[in-house]
């Protein structure tokens, strides 16, 4: 989405704020032929599961200079569009990386709570819409499971490096 980095930025200023991974590899996969998704993906995947943003930046060199990247230069464009947003990926641990890889639970929250309003339609005030996006919240969070078997170890990295930002009741 257009704009949202800035705007989280101007109403939460301390902010990290980083690209979905899985979108970023989907958009890679539209320069592609169906057959050969799979095989790209593979040659990404050192590009994201590298060590450092250093390592990350000599993986996507790497693919760069490969067949794929010779042969679909628009996907190396891609990820260099993106690299400011890639890079904060890098600065957390593999248990934080395996937790906000991709934004999937934000955008099916984000979903129904839109799904919700858009039903109602129009609202005489501003109070009635914070009650039914709290109702559908509180709905869709009746419906969660168990916490990714991640998140515990992920906690306690996120405890460490966002300090008194990072409440652990959460």
């Amino acid at each position: 989405m257009k704009g949202f980095p800035e705007a989280i930025t101007a109403v939460f200023p301390e902010t990290v704020v980083q690209t979905c991974i899985v979108h970023l590899i989907r958009y890679s996969m539209q320069f592609a032929s169906w057959k050969e998704r799979k095989t790209i993906a593979s040659a990404l995947r050192p590009i994201y599961s590298a060590a450092s943003a250093d390592a990350a930046v000599n993986a996507l060199e790497t693919f760069e200079r490969g067949s794929w990247g010779q042969k679909y230069p628009p996907i190396v464009a891609a990820w260099r569009r993106k690299w400011d947003q890639v890079i904060p990926f890098f600065a957390f641990s593999a248990e934080v990386r395996k937790i906000i890889y991709t934004t999937n639970a934000i955008e099916s929250l984000h979903s129904q709570v839109r799904k919700t309003i858009r039903n109602k339609g129009h609202f005489p005030n501003d109070e009635a819409a914070t009650k039914l996006i709290y109702l559908s919240l509180m709905q869709a969070q009746s419906n969660w499971k168990a916490q990714p078997k991640e998140w515990h170890a992920a906690k306690a990295q996120l405890a460490i490096q966002f300090g008194e930002r990072f409440n652990l009741m959460i």
